[in-house]
């Protein structure tokens, strides 16, 4: 079943749409994750990615804004080439204020935020399937200095801004890529297949005065063959353009040490609860402890 989502004002949002029900269909019967198999090979997502990126694909990007309700007035004003062009349109910064008190800890991006603490094992626990940070990042060591953190999951859907920057001042570090599969991040999946050790994914370490040492990664999902990352080791700045997706939904994860942050306690309370919480690009999810 999907995940329930709350609003930072406390609104309750409920209903499945039909992408989640197709997608109920498919990964809940064994013929319908037959026919999911040969969709989450990277191959294929590049495939459809080389489509999208055609002047052909353009026609796909007014019922796709009419059947999202996006309003284009937050929006730069351009004529898009293609539906991936399209769909990592930039949007005004007036749109998306960014939070500067370096003190605060934001959002990278649009997104349904859940927060989960990472246990004294190193594990965390995402709708009763459990993670170790371990297999999320393939490297043990760097994975042992998270236990007893928070692992921060922002989920982004289609409709959302597909553009994330950076939550600190930094310096970065390498790139890291992880191939893998591309199952979608809906929760949906999770219930079936252990998303985050599977689908392909990206990270850095991010060396910050305020928060001590992040991660900062991106996953890719379905039909989602591209993490486009703009920067190697680097000074960096919040609020900062750090990258963006091309087609389809698709997940940032932030993991914090223990005792560098405080987060906000309506998110803590919707993540106990299994609830999403819905949140923008540059708005604060915490403070430094």
């Amino acid at each position: 079943m999907p995940m329930k989502q709350r609003s930072r004002d406390g609104k309750l949002i409920e209903g499945a749409d039909g992408q989640d029900r197709l997608l109920a269909a498919l990964y809940g019967s064994a013929f319908g994750r037959l026919l999911l198999k040969p969709l989450t090979m990277p191959g294929l997502s590049r495939a459809a990615g080389w489509f999208l990126s055609t002047k052909v694909s353009k026609v796909f990007i007014k019922p796709f804004i009419r059947s999202n309700h996006i309003d284009m007035s937050q929006f730069e004003p351009v004529e898009y080439e293609s539906y991936n062009d399209f769909f990592s349109r930039r949007i005004r910064p007036e749109a998306r204020p960014v939070d500067m008190d370096p003190r605060h800890l934001i959002s990278p991006a649009d997104s349904k935020l859940t927060v989960l603490p990472v246990t004294e094992t190193g594990r965390f626990t995402l709708k009763h399937t459990a993670y170790t940070v371990g297999s999320l990042l393939k490297d043990p060591t760097l994975a042992a200095e998270y236990v007893g953190g928070w692992a921060l999951i922002f989920r982004l859907t289609v409709d959302d801004y597909h553009r994330y920057c950076y939550a600190f001042d930094a310096e970065k570090g390498e790139n890291v890529a992880i191939p893998g599969k591309l199952h979608t991040v809906n929760p949906i999946a999770n219930d079936f297949f252990p998303i985050y050790k599977e689908n392909a994914r990206e990270y850095t370490i991010l060396h910050t005065r305020e928060f001590g040492k992040v991660i900062a990664m991106e996953v890719g999902a379905l039909l989602v063959g591209k993490i486009v990352n703009h920067h190697g080791p680097s000074s960096v700045q919040r609020g900062q353009e750090k990258g963006y997706f091309q087609f389809g939904g698709s997940t940032v994860v932030m993991l914090l040490k223990q005792d560098t942050a405080v987060i906000d306690d309506d998110i803590l309370e919707n993540s106990r609860n299994g609830i999403e919480t819905v949140v923008k690009f540059g708005e604060k999810i915490g403070i430094a402890k």
